[in-house]
């Protein structure tokens, strides 16, 4: 592998932020920073840290930002499940973002 870029699971995390951006920006104006803020933060952490990880050129840096994007992911996680809870999403949005969520973890 030459870069980050050609890890797939950084690949579906991009997918994963494009379609999170499309969907988060019909939750209400007064979310913006709020749910809708820490939802993108999370999501777009999961390939920021993976590209900082691989960067660093270490085995042991790699698996200490894999594990901060796992934490990410799973603060994502949580989110989607709230935003389900409180009519933020649709069923079949909470069910696609939650699949390619876990596809990623």
């Amino acid at each position: 592998m030459r870069n980050h870029k050609d890890l797939i699971v950084w690949q579906k995390s991009l997918k994963l932020i494009k379609l999170l951006y499309e969907i988060t920006r019909t939750f209400p104006k007064d979310e913006i920073y709020g749910i809708t803020s820490q939802m993108r933060r999370a999501a777009v952490s999961i390939p920021s840290n993976i590209a900082e990880g691989y960067a660093r050129n270490s085995d042991k840096e790699l698996l200490h930002f894999l594990y901060i994007s796992l934490g990410s992911a799973s603060e994502l996680e949580t989110q989607l499940i709230i935003c389900l809870d409180i009519c933020y999403l649709q069923e079949v949005q909470y069910q696609k973002l939650m699949q390619m969520n876990n596809e990623i973890i």
